[in-house]
């Protein structure tokens, strides 16, 4: 028996708006390291935040030589009904057609993509960690073995591309990570490179997280844009494109918590946005609720500390904790993941542990994020 199952994605957000929101004459590509292996795959494309028509005029696949390098021999092309290029009007998703092409269990392949008209660079989001980087070139580049180093620049925004499907073996699986910048960095790479490292997991992970996003509110003005949808605008419909899934991570609330400081302050950021505990613990049994829906096994991350960021004040630690008190308790879930027991200190709850801070107070450093990755992995074999 064989079935799809979603090797590598991302979510679809907003990308922050600039003067220079227009692309031409581009290439973008994509490794990716494959936690499954198959003989047949199809990718998910997403103009779900996008304001206009987007055209992909040629995408390739194929294996990944390095990180700029990929092995023509066995690149294949990417069609649509048929069709080298594929319009995507706005707010439109599109998975492609089913490609004859070999993928090695934890091998790596390439994803490159051209834009040759004018393109809105919207529908995006930025990841990062030990899995996460791409490449931008000028020109067509997608069937070019090596990106032109003068003309090729890195990146770590993903446009338009958020799933590749391979049609694998029964017992494979996915698990979603869905969040906001904590989930966005680097902590689900780690998870996916502790599945990887054993012989026997055969679990991809899929990232769903976007930087900034809150559980019940969004931005509606430019300067914020890029922080993305709230959770009744994405959750969804961002599960609901992911093969093979039968487990989901959730760890979100913090910006909900620190975002909201008045707009004596800040006029996009009234204290009216605010939740209370039980209207932020509704919002995550609004997922819980949609998960089972799809058949989703769910686990909580804890909220983690926040002592010393710049809006830092007892109210917000005590709505933090109130949260982390109903995650650890609530029977909607199948379980909780304790990111925060693990990341703080011993001497001081409120703060991370010595090591753990990116510098910013909110964000984990990179070795708090491997830690993380590692919980995660033991959190869900429960």
């Amino acid at each position: 028996m064989a079935k799809w199952v979603t090797v590598w994605g991302n979510a679809t957000s907003v990308a922050e708006h600039r003067p220079e929101t227009y692309a031409r004459d581009i290439t973008l590509r994509y490794p990716v390291k494959c936690a499954l292996g198959g003989n047949s795959v199809r990718l998910h494309f997403s103009n779900f935040c996008g304001t206009e028509p987007v055209t992909l005029s040629q995408v390739t696949i194929a294996p990944a030589v390095s990180d700029r390098e990929i092995n023509l021999k066995d690149a294949a092309l990417v069609t649509f009904s048929g069709k080298e290029s594929i319009t995507l009007g706005a707010g439109e998703e599109i998975f492609s057609d089913e490609i004859s092409f070999r993928v090695k269990p934890r091998g790596c392949i390439s994803v490159s993509v051209y834009l040759k008209d004018f393109t809105l660079m919207r529908s995006a989001v930025v990841v990062t960690g030990p899995l996460s980087k791409g490449f931008f070139s000028l020109g067509n580049c997608t069937l070019k073995s090596v990106l032109p180093l003068d003309t090729t620049r890195t990146t770590n925004t993903f446009y338009f591309l958020t799933g590749i499907d391979v049609l694998t073996d029964d017992n494979s699986r996915s698990v979603i990570c869905y969040g906001d910048s904590i989930t966005s960095q680097a902590w689900p790479d780690y998870f996916a490179l502790e599945c990887m490292d054993d012989p026997y997991n055969k679990t991809a992970v899929i990232r769903r997280a976007a930087s900034g996003t809150r559980v019940l509110r969004e931005y509606k003005c430019i300067t914020y844009e890029s922080y993305g949808l709230c959770g009744k605008n994405r959750f969804k419909r961002e599960i609901s494109t992911v093969s093979g899934a039968d487990t989901i991570i959730i760890q979100q609330g913090i910006n909900d918590i620190i975002h909201p400081v008045g707009t004596e302050i800040n006029p996009f950021r009234p204290m009216s946005d605010l939740p209370t505990a039980e209207q932020l613990e509704a919002g995550i049994g609004y997922y819980i609720s949609v998960a089972k829906e799809f058949g989703l096994k769910v686990f909580l991350g804890t909220l983690l500390p926040i002592y010393g960021w710049r809006t830092y004040a007892p109210f917000r630690e005590e709505l933090k904790n109130q949260i982390n008190g109903w995650i650890r308790s609530c029977k909607q879930a199948d379980g909780f993941i304790d990111f925060d027991k693990a990341l703080r200190s011993d001497e001081n709850v409120f703060a991370f542990k010595e090591g753990y801070d990116s510098g910013d107070h909110l964000h984990p450093s990179d070795s708090a994020y491997k830690a993380m990755g590692e919980l995660a992995f033991r959190g869900i074999q429960k």
